[in-house]
């Protein structure tokens, strides 16, 4: 027996973890040979002093997956937020994150949140710390609590991620904890890591674990039935979305004929600007292990592959796109990342899409290829473009990040080709000083936009910002940080015309009661807009200038308060005229699962520029309302009920008609230009039960419409008018279910 204990001591010791029940109670038993951590520091405010209530948090690899476990002290005397919360949620409430990258590179990460009413949230982190909570992964948790704390237990599956292939016996993660007290906004976190600086996912603290591996095999086949209550007619449809994963390096996505059918609701939107308007994509296989994919620049939301272009408006104008069929790979060979994605439309003017991606991790940097082809047969094109991106952190004070990226478009015979090149770069100084450069080119026909997205071309853009961090604050005040930033533009197009430079001054402020507030003022010189007109001559703009305030008070009693207000000048008018925009919505809390809101926005635009035709604008007096109402009752943890309603009416009343010169200067025109009005609508009932992870039953009415008129009214009356538009009435139903095998 003596020779044998030492023996069975170093087997119990190296013997795989064994199993935790995730029930919210943390049984010392079942942690004992978990990493315990309780140096939570502050981050919101970053003052990385202790954190205010104490916190202790373990980790744990099993067989199963990554167990992680919170106790949160919380006495009386800190107010618990009682308000149960829908899935992805944004409310200030008590809650944890564990965010991790699965692979030591740290280039993709995932975070994974628990509110203390047991309400989850979560997202893929890439490009250090843009957060993108479109994607939903199938993870285990629970909640308790007592007295003088609550608790979460999760267990995070090894195949939720794409991993490379462990060394050995062992693999390394990088891993961060954090918990937010709701009532003060307060956030402590292991490591004190922010994603308020340049550098954070890398930033996470590296741990080693077993290197646990499964596999999986997902099947979520889906039924559906539309009935169009305009039209009269029916559609039943039916379709499977594929899962397969036999190991950690390699991970397969497919889907046959999916429906892509309105259950979620964008917002209302009415543009009359030469730009497109960016939208979120919220379509399962879209969204599934899609972060490596992310091949972004600083200009906002552009990116090589924008997958609401799959299923789109058809090149023939017959409505949206019908998607035959999708797949998707992603993987790893070593330390380099492989994926490839592609997807097929039916029909005459069905495009098909394809895109390869690749990523190879330094210990410093990682270095990317991204490549996207487009065929367009309706109208005889082919895009393809070419990236490669750079990601350097040569140490914790420095992040820079540089893309170069070139299209070719082949069309009716012809090509073009051009370029583009971006440098992003961060520097982390002392005393909570940072400066920040950013430097972008985008050739003339630089084309992206058939698979990708990029809001204008033709662009050289250089700005510096500088930032103070004020993140500790007298006792007294009531705020608990504050930061200022001052940020200089240069901008031209790629013809050399300015586009108009700008200063900006802006602060943001967070309060001791959880509240946030955020004020600017922006300086512009005089320039030229060079889209107005649609390629029909650049028009010259005198200087002007806004102001704009945001506060946003979380739910305090029974109430939540959220308003903007913004003044501004700009037109041919210049600073000569004054335009303001204000908005505010109030939500009610009937009870902690249940809430109405209700708001407002009106704003009035005393010079709005709108394009006619060839080189004709119009000036108008131009006001704009929105109406917003709805409600969200969380019935229980498997049920919720949403009602939205939008309505925005737009008016806008004739001042001016103008010819744009060959030198951009805009001479006055007796032609016809009337005024005009628009109203839209729209509105959703939406249910949705969820009868396992993953697996759901919807029950989606839907109604709206589009109305323009060329008489001129009041909000009143547009707003009543849109209350009658009936383009679409629909019903659908949804049944998925996700069998895991």
């Amino acid at each position: 027996m003596r020779i044998l204990s030492p023996i069975l001591l170093l087997a119990a010791l190296s013997a795989p973890a064994a199993a935790v029940e995730i029930d919210g109670r943390i049984d010392p038993e079942e942690w004992r040979d978990a990493r315990h951590i309780d140096d939570f520091r502050q981050v919101q405010p970053l003052s990385r002093a202790p954190a205010s209530q104490p916190t202790e948090a373990w980790i744990m690899a099993t067989p199963e997956g990554l167990a992680v476990a919170f106790r949160n002290v919380q006495p009386a005397t800190v107010p618990r937020t009682r308000q149960r919360v829908q899935r992805d949620f944004e409310d200030q409430v008590d809650r944890v994150n564990l965010m991790v990258a699965f692979d030591e590179g740290g280039g993709v990460g995932y975070c994974f949140t628990v509110a203390s009413t047991g309400g989850v949230a979560d997202a893929v982190i890439t490009n250090e710390s843009s957060f993108n909570d479109d994607w939903d992964g199938n993870w285990r948790h629970a909640v308790s609590e007592d007295d003088q704390s609550w608790s979460v237990e999760m267990l995070i599956p090894w195949h939720i991620a794409p991993m490379q292939r462990a060394q050995g016996e062992r693999r390394a993660l990088r891993v961060y904890l954090d918990r937010v007290i709701g009532s003060t906004g307060e956030r402590s976190a292991w490591p004190a890591a922010s994603f308020e600086l340049p550098r954070f996912l890398s930033n996470f603290t590296r741990i080693e674990v077993p290197a646990y591996s499964q596999a999986l095999l997902a099947v979520t086949p889906y039924v559906s039935g539309l009935y169009d209550n305009v039209r009269h007619e029916r559609d039943l449809n039916g379709g499977v979305d594929l899962f397969w994963k036999p190991n950690g390096q390699f991970q397969l996505s497919a889907t046959v004929n999916p429906d892509f059918g309105q259950v979620e609701s964008d917002d209302l939107v009415v543009n009359f600007s030469a730009t497109e308007t960016f939208v979120s994509d919220k379509r399962p296989f879209f969204t599934e292990n899609q972060g490596l994919f992310e091949y972004s620049t600083p200009s906002d939301f552009s990116q090589l592959l924008y997958t609401r272009r799959i299923g789109a408006p058809a090149d023939d104008g017959s409505g949206a796109g019908d998607i035959a069929a999708a797949l998707k790979l992603n993987g790893s060979l070593g330390s380099t990342q492989y994926g490839l994605f592609a997807a097929e439309e039916d029909g005459a003017a069905g495009r098909s899409f394809r895109a390869l991606r690749l990523v190879h991790d330094f210990s410093t940097q990682n270095l990317g290829l991204m490549m996207t082809q487009t065929e367009r047969p309706w109208l005889d094109r082919e895009a393809t473009v070419l990236g490669v991106d750079h990601n350097w952190r040569p140490d914790p004070r420095w992040n820079v990040r540089t893309r170069l990226f070139g299209s070719r478009i082949e069309e009716n015979g012809e090509r073009v080709d051009d370029s583009g090149a971006t440098v992003w770069a961060d520097y982390e100084m002392d005393h909570g000083w940072r400066q920040q450069w950013i430097g972008m080119h985008f050739g003339n026909d630089l084309q992206i936009n058939d698979a990708g997205y990029l809001s204008r071309n033709s662009t050289n853009y250089l700005h510096w910002e500088v930032r103070k961090r004020f993140a500790e604050q007298p006792a007294v005040s009531a705020y608990s940080s504050k930061e200022w930033r001052w940020r200089a533009t240069l901008n031209r197009n790629d013809h050399g015309e300015r586009l108009g430079d700008q200063f900006r001054m802006s602060r943001e402020g967070n309060l001791r009661d959880g509240s946030y507030e955020y004020g600017q003022l922006i300086v512009r010189s005089a320039g030229v807009d060079d889209l107005l007109t649609r390629g029909n001559g650049s028009v010259r703009l005198p200087p002007r200038w806004s102001s704009y305030y945001e506060f946003q008070r979380p739910r305090k009693g029974r109430w939540a308060h959220q308003f903007t207000g913004e003044l501004l000048t700009g037109g041919l008018a210049g600073n000569d005229r004054l335009g303001y925009s204000l908005e505010y919505l109030a939500t009610y809390f009937v009870n902690d699962g249940f809430s109405v809101y209700g708001g407002l926005y009106a704003d009035r635009i005393p010079d709005w520029l709108v394009w006619q035709h060839d080189n004709l604008i119009g000036s108008f007096v131009g006001r704009e309302w929105h109406l917003k109402a709805g409600l969200d009752w969380t019935i229980s943890s498997r049920q919720e009920l949403r009602v939205k309603l939008q309505s925005l009416a737009i008016d806008a009343r004739n001042r001016a008609a103008w010819r744009v010169a060959p030198n951009g200067g805009a001479g006055a025109s007796d032609e016809p230009v009337e005024d005009f009005s628009v109203s839209t609508l729209g509105f959703q009932i939406r249910y949705r039960y969820e009868l396992a992870p993953l697996s759901y039953l919807y029950v989606v009415y839907g109604r709206g419409g589009y109305g323009e008129s060329d008489r001129s009214d009041d909000a009143g009356g547009l707003i009543k008018d849109s209350f009658g538009l009936r383009d679409d009435e629909q019903l659908l139903v949804k049944f998925s279910y996700r069998f895991e095998l």
